[in-house]
C-alpha cells in the first residue's frame, strides 16, 4: 500500500547494465576486415549498453577471485537490506543485485523497470519481502514464470499481510532469514555448502558482533524503559532492546501505511510528550508526515531525546551491520542524554 509521505523528487536511478566479456587467446593476428569490424562496432555496443534505460539497481559481490568451484549463484533481492546480508551471506559464490537502492524510493509504490524485469528473469534466487510491501516483485515473477527459487521473507516467517512487514529490524527474524539464505544457497551449489555455513558463521560472530553487543547492553542499561515512536518499523526493534514503546499500535501502522491517524491516537501521544511518559522519541526520517512533525516539535520543546531510524540503508552503499550500528548507537545515546535529564531535574 503506498504510504502518504512528503515525497521528494526521485533522484536518477543508476544504471546496473552490465557488460561481460570473456578473454580468447588468439593463435594468429586478426583479418584487417575483422579488426575494422571490432574498432566500429565495439563502441556503438558500449554506447548502447551505457545508455539503458535507468534502474534503482545495484550489483554487490563479497570476496575475490572464484575459488573452489567457481560456481556464483545470481541472486535478485527487492530491497538493499536484504540484499547486503545475501551478498555476505554468498560470499565469493554469490553475485548480488539489489533493485531498491534510492533512499527517496518508497518500496511499497515502486514502477519496475524493463531492467528490473530483465534481472529477475536471469536470476536463480530472487529475495522478496512480500508481507504486501513490496507487491511489485510477485507480480514480476508472476508475468516471468521462470523457475527462479524465490525466497519470500514472509512466508518463510509465516506471516501473511496485514502483519508488520518491516521484518529486518527484527533480530530473530533476521537470523531465520540467514538460515533460509544458506539453505537455498546449499541446494542451487551443494558443492559449495560448506563454504556457505562457515559464511554464516562469520557473519554472525564477526560482521554482526557489534549489532548483539549494541542490543544486549541498551537492554541491559535500559530494559523497561518507556519510549515513543513515529512508525511500526520501531515496534520491531523495541522488544530485542527491552524498551515499552507505549505510542498506540494503531498510530504507528497508520503512518507506516499511509492511513488515517486518529484524533484520540494523537491527543494520546501528546500527552505522552506533554506530562514527560516517554524517555526518548524514535522517528523514521524517510518518512515525515505532518503529524510526526509536530510530533517532534512538542517533543523537543519538552526537552525529550529524539533519535531517528531510517527504511532503507542510508547511505545505500553501506552494509546492512554498519547501518543498523550507527542507528544503535544513536538510540543509546539518547536513552543516556534521557538519563541524565531526568536526573538533573
Amino acid at each position: 500500500m503506498p504510504r502518504s509521505r512528503p515525497t521528494p523528487e526521485q533522484a536518477a536511478r543508476p544504471a546496473a547494465a552490465r557488460l561481460s566479456f570473456r578473454a580468447r587467446s588468439l593463435a594468429r593476428p586478426l583479418p584487417l576486415l575483422t579488426l575494422a569490424i571490432a574498432v566500429i562496432i565495439g563502441p556503438i555496443i558500449i554506447a548502447a549498453n551505457s545508455s539503458a534505460s535507468p534502474a534503482t539497481q545495484t550489483a554487490q559481490t563479497s570476496g575475490s577471485g572464484n575459488t573452489g568451484t567457481g560456481h556464483v549463484i545470481e541472486i535478485v533481492a527487492a530491497e538493499n537490506f536484504w540484499g547486503s546480508i545475501a551478498s555476505q551471506i554468498g560470499g565469493r559464490h554469490a553475485h548480488v543485485i539489489s533493485i531498491i537502492t534510492n533512499p527517496n524510493t518508497d518500496p511499497h509504490s515502486y514502477e519496475p523497470t524493463a531492467l528490473d524485469a530483465r534481472s529477475i528473469a536471469g536470476a536463480q534466487l530472487v529475495i522478496e519481502n512480500g508481507i504486501g510491501y513490496d507487491p511489485w516483485a510477485a507480480r514480476l515473477l508472476a508475468a516471468d514464470q521462470g523457475a527462479q527459487t524465490v525466497l519470500n521473507v514472509g512466508s518463510t516467517l509465516g506471516l501473511a499481510d496485514g502483519a508488520n512487514p518491516h521484518r529486518w529490524y527484527n533480530p530473530a527474524d533476521v537470523q531465520q532469514i540467514i538460515r533460509r539464505l544458506v539453505a537455498d544457497y546449499s541446494s542451487l551449489d551443494p558443492a559449495d555448502s560448506a563454504y556457505f555455513a562457515r559464511q554464516r558463521a562469520a557473519f554472525d560472530t564477526s560482521g554482526l558482533r557489534e549489532y548483539h553487543l549494541l542490543i544486549k547492553a541498551i537492554g541491559r542499561k535500559f530494559g523497561g524503559a518507556p519510549v515513543g515512536a513515529s512508525e511500526s518499523i520501531f515496534a520491531m526493534l523495541a522488544p530485542a532492546l527491552r524498551l515499552r514503546l507505549i505510542t498506540p499500535p494503531a498510530f504507528l501502522k497508520a503512518i507506516s501505511e499511509g492511513g488515517e491517524v486518529s484524533a484520540a491516537d494523537k491527543l494520546t501521544i501528546d500527552n505522552q510528550i506533554k506530562h514527560h511518559l516517554i524517555k526518548i522519541y524514535v522517528y523514521n526520517s524517510q518518512n515525515v508526515t505532518p503529524d510526526v512533525q509536530a510530533q517532534i516539535r512538542a517533543a523537543r520543546a519538552a526537552h525529550i531525546p529524539i533519535t531517528t531510524i531510517t527504511e532503507t540503508l542510508l547511505p545505500p552503499q553501506v552494509s546492512y551491520q554498519a547501518w543498523q550500528d550507527r542507528q544503535l548507537r544513536g538510540i543509546e545515546a539518547a536513552l543516556a542524554q534521557a538519563e541524565h535529564t531526568g536526573a538533573s531535574r
